[in-house]
């Protein structure tokens, strides 16, 4: 029987066990020069086992650890896509972090713990795992927004998001003790049943509530969204690319998990929370993001819009809401790697530039980079025939078909607010005006090939979205029986 479990997780457990060995092995031996080849090790170990978890897929659900661990189509989904945007994170920050002196190799082996976590908080069946993989993600989250030790920015940084984050995890574990009092189990199965069987007490929608703002935090929905702005531009630039790409993917499939596993039967109880969850965060996301100048701040702001777009798909409470919100998470995520490939890029004589109004007419300067950025801003303000229109075409639909008209005619007002701040970088990039100095013009290398692999998938992946959309079917309907 544990044979089987320990089966059942073993992409976990050797991911787990090389960061472990890793650290080990960085400190007896150069720990300088262990760093970089450290950040190539894990990211093709993550590749590989991205693969595995891919073709294990062979559309059945098994459980492990007595229903605490959960491998199903669903969860397969979201780790592939975790442990392919964790990957690409590290490959792209090796150049960064090495010129400024910040590439330890704790950075890789923090990185590969933070989503042993997210693999965990994907495929929880109980309260408990829950718990267990979300702090794990956590805590090595917390370390490496404030990597950089000599800033008192990043420190900053690090400090909010720690205390933000426990006061999001007293929230999540006080919800937890109030479920588990009123339903006499921790287990996922067992409350939907008591929910099923006893209705849904006040004391379980109390503890429904509070669970809801603590998942709600760590995908930075309004009005649990205060950290994000200001650890997305404190965090070194690669730091802040991971925070906005494999964390909400874990988090936003950790809340569907929670939502459907445990509480699927008193849909229209929370359906409606997250709906406003949903709403609040658009507007605000888009609005908040007008005024900012440090492209950072603006992507941060961006970030708490999309996923409140990606709630959406969520307060739908069906099937198909739950195959768009997969949908969107895996554009959004391609989307923003790219976008920030093109941040990590904004250099002014080696030193990292964050001003958009750096960027006046740099189409003179690097015509590829700034059609690839076009693309990508295209896409992430929802414009068509990119990818990020279909995205957004997806989740309206859901809550659409839900009922929810008013959900989607709001959610189309807050794509119009939001395509603006987006193009008003277009409008430096192209209209601008020019200036005697302007940014480098350095060779990229791995961050060039990102941003413009990022670019062609927003254009070429209109044809068939390269399959994402059937997975994204099959790995609902296993979630939502």
């Amino acid at each position: 029987m544990i044979s089987a479990d320990l089966n059942i997780i073993l992409p976990e457990i050797v991911l787990a066990v090389f960061a472990l060995l890793g650290l080990l092995a960085a400190v007896y031996t150069n720990k300088d020069g262990a760093a970089g080849v450290l950040v190539w090790l894990t990211a093709a170990l993550m590749v590989l086992l991205a693969g595995w978890v891919a073709m294990s897929g062979d559309g059945s659900t098994n459980i492990a650890f007595h229903g605490m661990f959960i491998d199903d189509g669903f969860a397969r989904f979201a780790k592939v896509a975790i442990l392919l945007s964790a990957a690409a994170v590290l490959v792209m920050s090796k150049s960064y972090m090495s010129l400024r002196g910040l590439l330890r190799f704790e950075y890789p082996m923090l990185v590969a713990l933070a989503v042993v976590g997210m693999m965990m908080m994907v495929s929880a069946g109980d309260l408990m795992a829950l718990y267990m993989g979300l702090e794990l993600q956590s805590l090595a989250l917390y370390v490496v927004a404030s990597l950089r030790r000599d800033s008192v920015k990043s420190t900053e940084a690090g400090l909010k998001y720690f205390v933000l984050g426990a006061l999001s995890s007293g929230l999540l574990l006080y919800g937890a003790s109030l479920v588990y009092g009123y339903a006499g189990t921790t287990l996922f199965a067992g409350i939907i049943t008591t929910a099923q069987t006893g209705g849904a007490s006040l004391g379980l929608l109390f503890g429904l509530v509070f669970l809801i703002s603590g998942l709600a935090f760590k995908v930075s929905a309004v009005p649990f969204h205060m950290w994000t702005p200001d650890v997305y531009e404190g965090a070194p630039t690669p730091i802040a690319a991971f925070f906005a790409t494999a964390p909400k993917m874990a988090a936003m499939a950790l809340f569907a998990r929670v939502m459907h596993d445990a509480f699927g039967q008193i849909v229209s109880d929370w359906s409606q929370i997250v709906a406003l969850l949903s709403l609040l965060s658009m507007f605000l996301g888009g609005v908040a993001a007008i005024g900012q100048t440090n492209i950072k701040r603006l992507m941060a702001f961006s970030s708490i819009a999309h996923m409140g777009y990606a709630l959406m798909g969520l307060a739908a409470g069906t099937a198909f809401g739950v195959q768009a919100m997969l949908v969107y998470m895996a554009i959004y995520v391609t989307m923003n790697l790219g976008t920030f490939a093109f941040i990590l890029l904004m250099q002014k004589d080696g030193a990292p530039i964050t001003d958009i109004t750096s960027l006046h007419m740099y189409v003179k300067a690097a015509p590829g980079r700034a059609l690839a950025m076009l693309v990508l801003l295209f896409s992430l303000a929802g414009v068509p025939p990119m990818l990020g229109f279909f995205g957004k075409f997806y989740v309206l639909r859901a809550a659409y078909d839900a009922g929810m008209t008013w959900l989607a005619v709001a959610g189309v007002i807050a794509s119009v607010i939001g395509a603006y701040y987006y193009l008003r970088i277009v409008f430096y990039m192209y209209f601008g005006e020019e200036r005697s100095e302007s940014l480098d013009n350095q060779n990229g290398g791995v961050l060039t090939v990102v941003l413009m692999a990022s670019a062609l998938i927003m254009v070429v992946g209109v044809a068939n979205m390269f399959g994402v959309e059937s997975m994204a079917a099959a790995a609902a309907a296993s979630l939502v029986n």
